[in-house]
């Protein structure tokens, strides 16, 4: 008789076996994302509690080489179909990249993330605008005004609590994918009418600042 985990869930275990067996299978590492209109990206995701059992490892690397192929900078779980609360980040940076504060973003789980406006000096959440996509609603971008810091809580793949401060794009990065986990898009978010195809978007390009892109298109930031 062998011991067997009460936390796991054997069915979802089992779908997500099949579902990494088929990608393997077909040898190139890499999950298929799910696109906008799909339920699972509109359905709060399930808090992770050891669902998974020793596939967790197994899905977390399968998720971190498609978000590096798409190419990306954050994958939650429910994008690869999968309603549980997790995701995965990671960014190079853009030394450069002054406005955005594009500061590199060490690879990481996200459990159960939370997170919550840092204050500026005067007591007051501090937000910037800048336009954001997502490996869900390919081929577009959005203005999007969002915490310029946040306290990120939550666990990693190890159950090790999380309880940090991060300020400029990794910020964004994490309030992304934690929305996605609540079942929300970066659209929910955005400013309508700065909505952009990838190619429109070269007439703002290579400026992240959307001040111009906002006096031609006609929207508000903040």
């Amino acid at each position: 008789m062998t011991d067997v985990d009460p936390a796991v869930d054997p069915a979802l275990r089992d779908a997500v076996r099949d579902l990494l067996d088929v990608v393997e299978e077909r040898g190139d590492g890499v999950l298929p994302i799910v696109q906008a209109g799909d339920p699972v990206l509109r359905r709060p995701a399930n808090p992770y509690t050891g669902q998974l059992g020793d596939d967790l490892g197994r899905l977390l690397e399968t998720m971190r080489r498609t978000m590096r192929a798409a190419p990306g900078v954050g994958l939650a779980a429910p994008q690869v179909g999968i309603p549980l609360a997790i995701a995965v980040v990671e960014d190079a940076g853009a030394p450069v990249d002054a406005p955005r504060a594009r500061t590199p973003l060490p690879y990481r789980v996200l459990v159960n993330p939370r997170y919550e406006g840092v204050p500026g000096p005067d007591g007051e959440p501090v937000r910037v605008a800048f336009f954001e996509g997502c490996l869900s609603v390919s081929g577009w971008q959005a203005v999007v005004a969002r915490h310029r810091s946040v306290r990120l809580t939550g666990q990693d793949e190890t159950g090790a609590a999380l309880d940090e401060v991060l300020t400029g794009w990794p910020a964004r990065i994490v309030q992304h994918e934690t929305d996605h986990l609540a079942g929300e898009l970066y659209l929910d978010h955005a400013q309508p009418r700065s909505l952009s195809s990838n190619e429109n978007l070269a007439r703002w390009w290579p400026d992240p600042d959307p001040r111009a892109a906002a006096e031609t298109l006609g929207f508000a930031l903040g």
